[in-house]
């Protein structure tokens, strides 16, 4: 039996996504996501702010850069992947990123500068792949 990697976000850009082609033409985009969450602590209301690290590949990557900006309402399902990588220093160090799978841009339709279904509908070829039924 397998396990279930699945992560749904809601939550505001921190900045634009930064956009980079990698050989063959790939696409992929990264920015971070801001979620936030209000409770009580001693009496008194506590907000408590996370940032993750959003990545998006291929034609979802292109979509996020054309239609998504800092400050943006975003709903993003996607699965966590941690990777290593060597510092300037060459310390190995790991993070740890949403690769998101899909997203759906939320708020009102006058906050996207250009005509799109809130929705945006692409996923990533991988997540085609996994997928038993496609609408």
């Amino acid at each position: 039996m397998s396990g279930i990697n699945k992560v749904i976000l809601v939550g505001h850009l921190g900045k634009d996504p930064e956009v980079r082609q990698l050989e063959g033409g790939v696409s992929v985009a990264s920015f971070p996501l801001a979620t936030s969450e209000t409770f009580n602590k001693d009496g008194k209301k506590v907000e408590q702010t996370e940032w993750h690290n959003i990545v998006l590949w291929r034609s979802l990557a292109d979509v996020a850069a054309k239609f998504l900006q800092k400050g943006k309402l975003v709903y993003i399902e996607g699965k966590l992947r941690t990777r290593s990588f060597e510092d300037k220093e060459g310390v190995k160090k790991y993070t740890t990123e949403v690769v998101a799978e899909n997203f759906t841009m939320l708020g009102r339709k006058t906050d996207f500068e250009q005509e799109m279904p809130p929705r945006a509908g692409v996923k990533t070829e991988e997540a085609l792949e996994n997928d038993d039924i496609n609408f």
